[in-house]
């Protein structure tokens, strides 16, 4: 893939993964993960479907090359992060394909982090069992 190539852009996040994703027009399929083919990245085959999800839902699976840099997180918070830059580059590229990408949900950004531990707290909340003497 040359440098110079025109190609869109979507940054997705969850936990705290966050990835940038890169969607090159005219392309064969081919999707690059921290220079990486995504079959190495994620080798699990239901996170790899899950990230595929907004290129089959808008019918463009090998219409694109893809690149993407992801960092932070685990292996399931990578996969949604990539899942959502690649649903908000398909919509820069094409804003026809935001109704589909919003229904199923692609384009929200799921919130829920893991929540710090309090001090006197054995977790966030769970408290020490209390005894009376």
């Amino acid at each position: 893939m040359a440098s110079e190539q025109q190609y869109f852009e979507g940054v997705g996040r969850r936990k705290r993964a966050s990835a940038r994703v890169r969607i090159y027009p005219g392309g064969e399929g081919k999707i690059i993960v921290n220079d990486k083919p995504v079959e190495e990245y994620f080798r699990r085959i239901d996170t790899l479907q899950n990230l595929m999800k907004p290129l089959e839902v808008t019918g463009t699976t090998n219409r694109f090359d893809v690149t993407v840099r992801v960092y932070g997180g685990g292996v399931s918070g990578q996969a949604d992060a990539v899942k959502m830059g690649l649903a908000r580059a398909l919509v820069k590229y094409d804003e026809e394909m935001r109704p589909v990408l919003r229904k199923t949900g692609f384009l929200t950004r799921d919130a829920r982090e893991k929540e710090r531990k309090k001090p006197g707290l054995k977790r966030a909340r769970k408290a020490p069992t209390y005894t009376k003497r």
